[in-house]
This record gives structure tokens, sequence and C-alpha cells, in this order.
């Protein structure tokens, strides 16, 4: 695996790096040498590819999930007509547990944010003046 071209190995790296491979994998992936993978895992840049690589596959599957979360709370209220007692009894659990998470969640996002303009609005900190021998 050795004496694979690092500049064309990057992008492999990083996309291999941030969808969770193991540093061994990535290298096979890349067709590069495992210390290789170790060496760039140390350069402050490259680590920083990997991390913006990772939120970025979080944020786009994030993205499906609210998209299916649709479909999925269109089912659940569907389910509530079901003839079934047992399919309704669950579906009005569901919807009940999942809307108070779901509210707890808002109010917890409210509050952060409201905490954060605060935090915004207060003046910087000025920095601690020592005195010799204090």
């Amino acid at each position: 695996m050795a004496g694979g071209d690092r500049k064309n190995a990057d992008p492999v790296l990083i996309a291999a790096l941030a969808g969770g491979a193991t540093n061994v994998d990535a290298a096979r992936q890349a067709g590069v040498g495992e210390k290789t993978v170790y060496r760039r895992l140390e350069d402050r840049d490259f680590r920083q590819r990997v991390t913006e690589a990772r939120s970025a596959m979080v944020a786009r599957a994030v993205g499906t999930l609210a998209d299916a979360s649709s479909d999925a709370a269109a089912t659940l209220r569907k389910l509530l007509d079901a003839e079934s007692e047992t399919v309704r009894l669950g579906a009005c659990r569901a919807i009940l547990e999942l809307g108070v998470k779901l509210r707890e969640s808002e109010d917890l996002e409210a509050r952060l944010a409201a905490l954060e303009e605060q935090q915004a609005a207060l003046p910087a900190p000025q920095p601690a003046v020592r005195r010799w021998g204090a």
C-alpha cells in the first residue's frame, strides 16, 4: 500500500475517516500505508477537514430524518383509525410520548437561545491583573 500519492489520497482518507472507517480501513481505501493516515491526522488542517466532512454527513442524515418524520407522523395519525385496538393504543402512546419529547426539546432550544442572547449582550470579561507578590 505504501507509495500512494498523498495529495490524491486526502479526499478518500477524509471521506473514509469522516464516515467512521478505522485508520487501517481508511488507508486501504486510499491506497496508502497506515503510517500515512497517522501522519496526516497529526496535521490540524487535515483533522479539521475530517471534522467538517463528518459534520456535513451528519447534517445530510438529519435532513433525511426530518423529511421522513413527516411521513412517519402521517402514518401514526392513520394508525389512530386502525381496526385493531392494540394498533390504535400503540399509535396513541407513540404520539403522546413523542409529543412530550418534542415539546421538551423545543423548550430547551428556546431556553438555550435566550441564554446565548444574554451572554452575547454581556460585556467581554477583562483579563485579571496579577500583582507580583500577591
